[in-house]
């Protein structure tokens, strides 16, 4: 057999000494790699009669496809949804720094805000490739505005919508053109909600639900009328109840359309949701767990104030809330009903409890408002925190995302002919290098030397 010959052939990369994540198994397999997607070597071997022009020895470490999160609303000192001259700078700047966290594609979040906005953002934010440049883009995730008061989180009231008459008509003259939109999060229970679901997931749009108290009826029949995710499941909906689940139901309701599985985001920040929330939720529905960060810009920042939006955010440690808040501690509690703790004052929704002194209330202390963990540090937590296999936990963060999309033929895959995006990994998950069309675009600093 021969190497390529010639400049119209593209070079052959022969990944060698790895693990690589492919049917759910990790396989002693080598990687090809040609002209930015996998190859099969057998046919290169036998139809074309050609062997790898470089070959590059992975050391033993684990090589997985590159990660996708289609939750992320800015970084490193960007928020995707501030309305400035150069959006595409900001994007440029995260798409390149979330490299290093093993992330090869994802999908720009903005959070409720003013019309104004969104016409001045979404048209900066279209669908790129990926490369040395900076991870993809996808397409974008708008949170909101049409969302529930109750649930709203982080999300300025004063800019939250209902649907009107025309209620497609709203969502046009609220967002603007939808080209570049891949992803929508609403309410169920807003008025004329199914209509708006059904003329985004016609135009190919996924249509997700959150910040909701939408009961499991009203969202079996958002699904029902095309929705297919859930926006970080259990934060900012119904709790669930023996009685009536709410969104929560959905991973294991038997009114789901035949052959349409839901699919859910999760915040493994090991903030957002307890460890014993994550596994219920993984043993309940493992195949439509999407890993998401929800990741504000603070992310890789410090403490300090920072903004989500139209809103102000304090970070503390590990933790982000709304600005004026004292800090929330780790262990806190969403609730709808009265607190017992304090029965004269039931109007705060959100209560937190000191696990030193049980029951004890502190009024209005806990809005939480996005993460600030990196993709890997969620992938690394969350097979902690569930005790899962180490191919559920990587999956999680790409084919599932992929699968959500309808990409699961060219992303989170390393199956032949899907574009080579892949991470290399140690044993512990931590990321050593990232590729994108099987180019290196990101190593850790001890792989270079």
């Amino acid at each position: 057999m021969r190497a390529g010959q010639g400049a119209a052939r593209a070079r052959v990369l022969q990944f060698t000494n790895c693990r690589i994540l492919r049917g759910g198994a990790l396989l002693r397999e080598d990687l090809w790699v040609r002209g930015g997607r996998i190859l099969d070597p057998e046919k290169l071997f036998f139809e074309e009669r050609l062997v790898a022009d470089e070959q590059r020895n992975c050391g033993g470490r684990i090589l997985a496809p590159g990660f996708i999160d289609v939750q992320i609303n800015g970084g490193f000192g960007v928020d995707f949804s501030q309305a400035t001259e150069d959006v595409g700078s900001g994007v440029a700047l995260v798409a390149r720094r979330i490299l290093s966290h093993g992330v090869t594609s994802f999908c720009p979040t903005l959070v409720t805000s003013p019309p104004e906005v969104y016409h001045k953002v979404l048209p900066q934010i279209p669908v790129t490739s990926g490369g040395p440049h900076g991870a993809g883009v996808l397409g974008l995730h708008l949170e909101g505005p049409f969302i529930s008061r109750e649930k709203r989180g982080a999300h300025p009231e004063a800019h939250l919508r209902s649907f009107e008459a025309n209620a497609f008509h709203d969502v046009l003259a609220t967002y603007g053109p939808l080209d570049n939109v891949r992803i929508v999060t609403l309410a169920p229970e807003l008025g004329r909600s199914h209509e708006v679901i059904r003329e985004l997931t016609a135009r190919g749009i996924c249509v997700s639900l959150g910040h909701s108290v939408a009961d499991l009826r009203a969202a079996e029949a958002a699904v029902q009328s095309g929705a297919t995710f859930i926006t970080h499941l259990f934060n900012a909906m119904l709790p669930f109840h023996h009685r009536d689940p709410g969104i929560v139901g959905l991973l294991t309701s038997d009114q789901l359309p035949p052959g349409r599985g839901i699919f859910y985001g999760m915040i493994a920040d090991g903030t957002h949701t307890n460890p014993a929330a994550l596994r219920i939720a993984h043993r309940a529905h493992p195949q439509g767990l999407v890993l998401v960060t929800d990741a504000i810009p603070a992310l890789g920042l410090g403490n300090g104030r920072h903004t989500l939006g139209q809103q102000e955010v304090e970070v503390d440690g590990l933790t982000a809330y709304v600005a004026g808040d004292p800090p929330a501690p780790l262990w806190w509690e969403e609730r709808t009903q009265m607190c017992p703790a304090c029965p004269l004052d039931p109007s705060h929704d959100l209560v937190a409890h000191s696990p030193s002194e049980p029951g004890l209330c502190s009024q209005g202390t806990t809005t939480l408002s996005g993460s600030i963990a990196p993709m890997d540090v969620c992938v690394r937590h969350f097979l902690q925190a569930t005790g899962c296999s180490v191919e559920s936990a990587l999956e999680a963060a790409s084919l599932h995302p992929a699968q959500l999309l309808g990409l699961e033929k060219c992303k989170g895959t390393l199956d032949f002919g899907a574009d080579a995006d892949f991470v290399v990994l140690d044993d512990s998950l931590h990321v050593r290098a990232t590729y994108i069309s099987g180019e290196l675009v990101w190593q850790a600093e001890e792989a270079r030397q």
